[in-house]
């Protein structure tokens, strides 16, 4: 387990807290501007892209191919609004909304088994297919672990406090999404709980203890919901003979040979129009393949790429241990869900379901995302101020990852 870093100052615990003056917070600094200029590629990528993708398959659905593309429009205009507003509130906020964040995902989580609304096989959504609190649930588990963890970050090595409330908090959340079922989401948050602790400065030997019985616990749940066993093992006939892999991989094989390495052109995908399931949303990175190349995949993971470096940037300059929790746990959540949807697109992983972030067609996973980013955005403002409480961090080691102030990065206990 990396070493802790302490930082002792005479200033009262009061100051801890932003001024209570919103003014004196709207002046503490900038959103971080590199994250805004791959913020905005998103916005216009993902608008074209949903475009292309969607034009037949909303013109057969809904007889309007523009159906989808204005529905995006309009779930981006409220994302970004969403982020936009978000990053002007102090995210020390959080400590006191969590709570009933946590407990209106919960509710909404069990409002949709009452409602009991099947969409492609699934109990996933409520209002007629257009929210999925599944994917809210994902952003408020991670700041809620991250506000509780902070609260408790004296504690952690404790088991009664450690991997058991842990557990539990991730159970309620993983048992109620398991039961629409949607296993992509269940072990998305799992993992993420997972990458928490870790960052929080959780035991090894519990997190040890906690990777076991997510393994236990998995493999049982594959086993119990047919679901998943016929995923893996299409996934294994896939990895032994592609002829026998599912139509998604297929399907994407072929959309990235035919787009070779320049692509066939923005709208010119022909295997959207053939069978490749779910073109607008989970596969969206397969029409990318084809229509902009590899150039235009390999780019699309570089744009990811420079999210996630932004993002942990500002984890590592956050003042504190909640900022850096929050800020590590939401790009992990982003980076998570795209890696996945980009493996499972190249047969590396069995089909999940997990969207791509700011690209795939849908509106929670947009809200969502934008909801993470204006939080994000909230850490960055202040990320050039100076913790003023004793506190530990561990993001990364038994080296200080920020290096500020020309301070030596070796952790040590520095004082007043």
């Amino acid at each position: 387990m990396g070493t802790r870093i302490f930082r002792d100052t005479s200033v009262g615990v009061n100051s801890l807290t932003p001024s209570s003056n919103p003014s004196a917070f709207l002046n503490r600094g900038r959103a971080d501007f590199p994250l805004v200029l791959v913020m905005i590629a998103f916005v216009v990528f993902g608008l074209a892209m949903v475009f292309s993708a969607s034009w037949d398959y909303s013109l057969i659905w809904y007889d309007n191919p523009m159906y989808q593309f204005y529905r995006q429009i309009t779930w981006m205009a409220i994302g970004i609004t969403t982020a936009v507003t978000i990053s002007f509130m102090d995210y020390h906020n959080w400590r006191k909304l969590a709570l009933a964040a946590m407990v209106i995902v919960i509710a909404a989580l069990v409002l949709v088994l009452v409602v009991d609304e099947t969409v492609n096989g699934a109990v996933r959504t409520i209002m007629q297919g257009s929210l999925q609190p599944s994917e809210a649930a994902k952003v408020i588990t991670v700041v809620y672990l991250a506000v509780w963890m902070h609260s408790k970050r004296e504690q952690l090595h404790d088991i009664t406090w450690g991997v058991i409330p842990l557990g539990f908090i991730i159970g309620i959340i993983c048992g109620l999404i398991l039961l629409q079922p949607d296993l992509s989401a269940a072990i998305t948050i799992v993992m993420l709980g997972g990458l928490l602790f870790f960052l929080g400065g959780g035991d090894m030997k519990q997190i040890v203890t906690l990777l076991f019985l997510m393994v236990v616990v998995g493999l049982l749940v594959l086993r119990v919901f047919p679901t998943g066993q016929s995923r893996i093992e299409n996934y294994i006939l896939g990895i032994k003979d592609l002829t026998k892999a599912s139509d998604h991989v297929i399907f994407s094989f072929e959309a990235i040979v035919k787009g070779g390495w320049f692509g066939t052109g923005l709208g010119m995908a022909s295997t959207k129009l053939v069978g490749l399931p779910f073109a607008p949303t989970d596969s969206i990175f397969a029409v990318i393949a084809e229509e902009l190349g590899l150039v235009g995949a390999a780019g699309t993971v570089i744009l990811y790429g420079l999210l996630i470096w932004r993002g942990l940037r500002i984890a590592f300059r956050a003042p504190d241990m909640l900022g850096s929790l929050i800020a590590a746990g939401l790009t992990l959540w982003i980076g998570t869900e795209a890696l996945i949807n980009i493996l499972v697109m190249v047969g590396l992983l069995p089909f999940a379901g997990n969207a791509l972030p700011f690209i795939s067609y849908g509106g929670s996973n947009i809200v969502s995302s934008f909801l993470a980013i204006g939080i994000l955005a909230s850490v960055s403002r202040q990320a050039h101020q100076e913790t003023e409480t004793e506190e530990w961090r561990n993001l990364g080691a038994s080296i200080d990852l920020r290096g500020r102030n020309r301070r030596r990065s070796v952790s040590r206990i520095s004082r007043s």
